[in-house]
């Protein structure tokens, strides 16, 4: 009996041993799936490499490996995958960033980024590289209502192919110009009841323009006869106007002893006022100054210009009187020329455009808008150039 007792124990050993051998396997498939777990976030089964040492084990378990050389080929292969994933980082492009690119624009290749434009009229089919046969080196624009169309189509007909047109519609009728062959390949802005330094500051920003040596901006109630544009580019390079103006006839529509015609010279910078009105003869109205009504400015000229216009003083009254600020020496590049000049008819055809109030005819009351913002711009202008000096530490000039 007791040899049977004994017998019974001992043939019960083997079955044991292999229950522990399956027990030490699991605990090692257990850790081993742990460390995979932690070393590989993310693993792609199509794409995980085992190490050699661990197929070899899974292809003969009676191979001997011990659990510490698995764990090394583990630990190994992760600190491999990280090296690479650091090396792969480093490598990365850097993103586009170039600081001195127009604001906003500085995440852009400098090459692709286009800075200005221009008025010029492309086609919607064929070659860009073909859409121009000609690029205008001048603009000019006028700001016109339909009744003035007969001035207008004169006007424009003295102006040649270097010319962009422009017209700003202050009366909303724009299909209406399409009776002259001209306004077909003209531009046109339409807004109803504004003046043209509105569409000026709005619509001739100088990164628009900057194809254009020169910048008109003109009136409609202007008589040309006399007039040629290229003849006045040609005296406006000669004697280097940065801002300028045709003369006016003297007897009419005239305001301002500087703005009138001399018959006896090409061009005049200077002039003489009535008594005591120019404290200082390089100042204006005796010099650095032409009106508004029918302005010439160069292009570096009218990036200054365009920037001092005020976006609520539409009219531009005083502006006249601060152009000087935006050319150095103004009493030398600021003039009229005498030889190519016009007849101001002083038609208030915008002053009709506004509305009648407080016993004010419509006229009555644009010319009081007219003088209020003339004041207005003045007190600015002082008040801002004060305070540049006084941050300077500087007493302000009277």
């Amino acid at each position: 009996m007791s040899k049977l007792a004994i017998l019974g124990r001992s043939s019960g050993l083997p079955r044991s041993n292999e229950g522990m051998r399956l027990l030490f396997s699991a605990v090692i498939g257990v850790m081993l799936g742990y460390l995979f777990g932690i070393s590989f976030p993310t693993v792609n089964v199509t794409k995980l490499h085992f190490p050699s040492s661990i197929i070899s084990y899974i292809e003969d378990k009676d191979s001997g490996i011990t659990t510490q050389t698995l764990l090394n080929h583990a630990w190994t292969s992760a600190n491999s995958k990280k090296r690479n994933n650091s090396e792969s980082n480093s490598d990365e492009i850097p993103k586009i960033y170039v600081p001195t690119n127009p604001k906003g624009a500085e995440g852009l290749a400098p090459v692709i980024v286009v800075p200005e434009t221009d008025l010029y009229l492309r086609r919607l089919w064929g070659e860009p590289s073909e859409d121009l046969t000609s690029q205008p080196r001048y603009l000019i624009t006028f700001t016109v209502g339909y009744s003035q169309k007969a001035n207008i189509d004169a006007a424009v007909k003295k102006f040649s192919e270097n010319f962009t047109i422009m017209l700003f519609h202050y009366d909303g009728r724009t299909n209406d110009w399409d009776e002259f062959e001209w306004s077909k390949r003209a531009i046109h802005v339409s807004v109803r009841r504004q003046t043209k330094w509105w569409y000026a500051k709005r619509f001739l920003h100088p990164d628009i323009v900057a194809p254009y040596d020169y910048i008109f901006i003109w009136d409609e109630d202007l008589s040309v006869q006399h007039f040629n544009a290229e003849a006045y580019i040609k005296l406006v390079r000669k004697h280097g106007l940065e801002i300028s103006q045709p003369g006016l006839e003297p007897d009419k529509g005239l305001t301002w002893q500087m703005t009138k015609r001399l018959g006896d010279q090409e061009v005049h910078k200077v002039t003489e006022e009535r008594p005591g009105w120019c404290t200082d003869p390089h100042l204006p109205p005796c010099a650095a100054f032409v009106e508004i009504m029918a302005t010439v400015f160069s292009r570096d000229a009218w990036r200054c210009v365009w920037h001092m216009i005020q976006n609520d003083l539409v009219h531009g009254w005083g502006l006249d009187f601060a152009l000087r600020r935006c050319v150095e020496p103004a009493h030398e590049k600021i003039g009229v020329v005498d030889s190519q000049w016009i007849i101001h008819q002083v038609i208030p055809s915008l002053g009709n455009q506004g509305t009648a109030e407080n016993g004010r005819t419509p006229w009555e009351g644009v010319r009081a808008r007219c003088r209020k913002e003339w004041g207005m711009f003045q007190k600015r202008l002082a008040d801002a150039e004060k305070a540049y000096y006084l941050g300077k530490g500087i007493t302000p000039p009277n």
